[in-house]
């Protein structure tokens, strides 16, 4: 599988190959409680996957974590289902210049460089997503922003706007409460009508009986047509804990109006 990783990342990553376990595979642990245990010393860790800071300050532990011992997928995915959106007549006429919400340490920057952005900013809540991503793959943003957008300042609302962004894309940092839904509410307010957003969900969060947080507006937001949906599949976000698959649905619309509050279902 090619994941966009440079032999760097993967030097890095294979330093903790005998560094890191997981739980017995007989464990049932909820995918937003797993954890694994980091050897550092003498010692063993225990550091839950959702606890990003800790991973991310831990230079290659994300890329061996996540990617060669559970093999995720989803910004090579999530980032393909894109560019096949915008290869169809009438997209975007602009060159793609993206929001990265949820941005971490840059894996799906570097897949939106690839796909042949011409912008691209990073937006994290915490400070050590923005270190790492400078440590790891300093040339894929143009900004990087550490930010709370549910309380956007003023400052960073006029840092988005200036990039001009046509497209929103956030890539598994929604559902699980990483990203609320009115963080993502307002990231919706920086793309321009017929801009693009892309983003992937647990398959599970799709069921009409998940009526709560993200899964609620995007439902919302169909039915009301102020976003029309141009692709959606389903694939193999990344292996769990017990190494059994965990399926996710990458989606990519259009924005056609702007998102009225109403929509929003806070929790």
């Amino acid at each position: 599988m090619d994941d966009g990783l440079r032999l760097e990342d993967r030097t890095r990553a294979h330093q903790w190959k005998d560094r890191v376990r997981l739980p017995p595979a007989r464990t049932d642990v909820p995918q937003h409680e797993e954890w694994c245990e980091v050897k550092e010393g003498d010692e063993w860790q225990r550091i839950r996957f959702h606890d990003y800071a800790s991973i991310f300050e831990r230079p290659g532990l994300y890329e061996h974590l996540f990617y060669d011992r559970l093999e995720c997928n989803s910004p090579r995915r999530v980032v393909q289902l894109l560019r096949e959106v915008l290869a169809e007549p009438g997209s975007l006429r602009d060159p793609l210049r993206a929001i990265d919400l949820g941005a971490g340490n840059g894996i799906v920057a570097k897949e939106l460089r690839r796909a042949g952005a011409d912008a691209v900013i990073g937006i994290d809540i915490i400070p050590e997503a923005k270190s790492a991503a400078e440590r790891d793959r300093p040339e894929v943003y143009t900004r990087y922003l550490v930010a709370d957008l549910c309380t956007p300042t003023p400052q960073v609302e006029s840092t988005i706007r200036d990039l001009r962004p046509n497209a929103l894309v956030c890539v598994a940092a929604l559902g699980f409460g990483d990203i609320p839904p009115l963080a993502y509410f307002n990231s919706l307010a920086f793309v321009p009508k017929g801009g693009v957003l892309a983003f992937n969900i647990k398959e599970e969060f799709l069921d009409q009986r998940y009526a709560h947080g993200f899964s609620e507006l995007v439902r919302r937001m169909l039915e009301a047509k102020v976003i029309r949906l141009e692709a959606s599949r389903r694939y193999c976000h990344r292996l769990s804990v017990a190494g059994e698959p965990l399926f996710y649905h990458a989606m990519v619309a259009t924005k056609l109006d702007d998102v009225p509050r109403s929509m929003l279902v806070e929790s």
